[in-house]
């Protein structure tokens, strides 16, 4: 899935959050103990994003990936990729608020790919 709110929570011990509509059915796959991947996305990648926004197909058609240490599924190119694990979930409204402790984390330099004002975005030198 696209999630659209992503961030960092804490560096000591290392923990994300990331935001889940309720009315997602990958939701009920994400419970405490259960490992998922995250990939931030370069700015070249807006084809990527679209594709994983979309519901009722398989995302994964035609998308190059690869498997975590943890098993999740990773995509090659992008900017980072962190393996993680749920560690809790918090009501937040329409949203499930998911913590997740980071268990492995890679990284590249680039520019990232933006989604603001309900389209996407560039970063101005």
């Amino acid at each position: 899935m696209t999630a659209n709110s992503f961030t960092s929570v804490s560096l000591d011990p290392p923990l994300v959050l990331v935001c889940v509509d309720y009315r997602t059915r990958l939701l009920g796959y994400l419970q405490p103990g259960v490992a998922f991947g995250v990939n931030v996305l370069g700015e070249d990648q807006q084809d990527l994003s679209a594709q994983f926004a979309r519901s009722g197909q398989d995302r994964f058609n035609g998308v190059e990936w690869i498997t975590g240490e943890t098993g999740v599924p990773l995509f090659p190119g992008v900017l980072a990729a962190l393996e993680c694990m749920v560690a809790r979930a918090v009501e937040g409204g329409d949203h499930a608020v998911l913590i997740a402790e980071v268990m492995r984390v890679s990284w590249t330099e680039g520019r990232p790919l933006l989604y603001f004002n309900s389209s996407y975005q560039a970063l101005r030198s």
